[in-house]
């Protein structure tokens, strides 16, 4: 009609079929009443759970388990990371009144959660643009589960609830109130209930916009002199190392609040071991490790072993099969970081010969290590983590004196205690555990804000408590 296309691009929606995978019909008795289904869980969790399952033009297996998931991960896990901010700012009378602090200028670890919203926004942007709302809505995700909530927000909790309110807390404030403010505006379009309950919470406090609603504002846009991919590699690998001595902590039953004496990680090169250097204390808060020993990719004490994946190599090898994997057994630490790294070739002379090269890859390559007496050992592509799992008595002394003031803060909370209030501790006398409160009093004392922690022969009231399978009876007043 106008000398034109009727339209650029179109999007097919595919079926909503049950979760059996079968189409609805009354029939069958399969069908979804979509009012009950909001009614029940809401228009904003089962708009993103319609989103981020699949493609739109992918049929949709539909369950409302699968929306369950999405108000407990995403969701619930977005609510507690703001009432946590919420909470801690309220305390300290955080309005984001003070100075924007520029970014340079905070903590690495702000710098960083920062550096991953920035590459979100660009990652939400671009797949926006491409009609790929799944990939979208999945990335917010990722960000907020990884980065947001179990990552940023858990090491830095002692930044919100300790120390006084100058740069260092209020560049964690300003840090965590950017991340929330910009969630709100990424999700907005999928979740445009949520976003508008988040973003208004934060703005009334704040008064940064003078919008009534989230979707009066601008969608954000990328920074990109904020953006360190250098800096988000490496705090990826401390991610990836403590989850992998997290796992062994599981494996051999060590709570993470019982430290450990080391861990050995072996580096393929100088940049990694750099890498490793630059994130160790990170490595050690998380797991709780008093020492990172950084190994050469050549050490004789992590000794790796290979075996060639079949699946991978099978079908591209054929006759060439047995020969790959009789070399690849023969793989010594050096050969074995290569072809996790970036390949290995197993034929260099292919040229001359006129053959074509075998290149073995992450993929092709199953990697075990040798048992190493008092170590439980952990792989994870080019990583690998040697772990001490012995517990000397002054690791055994502190991690009583951890597990005691976790069972006291507990009280704390189940009795109300607000979270500035300072108490008194009584502990009835007890040989089992006594000379570890005592060794890690001053430690205790200050965690739990007790003015004091005594030690009596008897006690009228009180609670009963465990720690380390040592039952002990502790009486907590507040005080004032």
């Amino acid at each position: 009609l106008f000398d034109s296309v009727a339209y650029k691009t179109v999007v097919s929606n595919g079926l909503v079929l049950d979760k059996n995978g079968n189409k609805m019909s009354k029939r069958l008795g399969n069908v979804v009443d979509p009012f009950a289904t909001i009614n029940s869980f809401g228009a904003d969790a089962t708009r993103w759970y319609l989103i981020t399952n699949a493609s739109p033009w992918d049929s949709l297996k539909f369950d409302v388990e699968g929306i369950k998931e999405v108000q407990r991960k995403f969701f619930g896990t977005l609510y507690n990371t703001y009432q946590f901010f919420a909470l801690y700012a309220n305390v300290d009378g955080f309005a984001f009144s003070e100075k924007y602090i520029p970014v340079k200028e905070r903590p690495e670890i702000d710098q960083w959660i920062l550096s991953s919203l920035n590459s979100l926004i660009k990652e939400v942007q671009k797949n926006l643009d491409n009609y790929e709302p799944t990939q979208a809505g999945r990335a917010i995700e990722d960000f907020v589960d990884a980065h947001l909530s179990n990552w940023y927000v858990r090491l830095c909790r002692r930044r919100f609830w300790k120390g006084e309110y100058e740069h260092d807390k209020i560049c964690a404030y300003q840090t965590l109130y950017e991340c929330l403010e910009t969630l709100s505006k990424l999700m907005a379009p999928v979740a445009p209930f949520f976003a508008d309950w988040l973003f208004n919470n934060l703005n009334r406090v704040s008064n940064r916009f003078a919008n009534e609603s989230v979707h009066h504002t601008d969608f954000p846009k990328a920074d990109e002199s904020v953006i360190d991919t250098d800096l988000e590699k490496r705090m990826q690998l401390a991610q990836d190392t403590s989850s992998l001595i997290l796992s062994l902590r599981k494996k051999v039953n060590i709570k993470v609040r019982q430290p450990l004496q080391k861990v050995f990680i072996p580096a393929l090169d100088s940049a990694m071991a750099e890498r490793i250097k630059k994130v160790e204390e990170i490595i050690k808060a998380e797991t709780n490790i008093k020492e990172v020993d950084i190994l050469g990719a050549e050490n004789d004490f992590i000794r790796k072993k290979a075996k060639a994946n079949f699946k991978t190599l099978g079908k591209r090898l054929g006759p060439k099969m047995k020969w790959a994997a009789e070399q690849i057994a023969a793989f010594d630490n050096n050969q074995i970081g290569l072809a996790l790294e970036n390949g290995y070739t197993l034929n260099p002379g292919y040229e001359a010969a006129g053959e074509e090269p075998v290149t073995i890859t992450a993929e092709d390559l199953e990697v075990s290590t040798d048992d190493i007496p008092g170590y439980e050992v952990a792989v994870k592509g080019q990583l690998t983590v040697a772990l001490d799992i012995t517990i000397t008595d002054d690791l055994k002394m502190e991690g009583d004196a951890r597990e005691f003031v976790n069972r006291i803060q507990n009280i704390r909370k189940d009795n109300g205690f607000n979270l500035t209030d300072r108490i008194d501790v009584s502990v009835l006398e007890n040989g089992g555990l006594q000379p570890s409160l005592i060794q890690y009093k001053d430690y205790i004392c200050a965690e739990i804000l007790a003015d004091s922690l005594a030690f009596l022969p008897a006690l009228d009231t009180g609670t009963e408590i465990e720690v380390n399978d040592v039952a002990l009876k502790v009486n907590v007043l507040k005080k004032g």
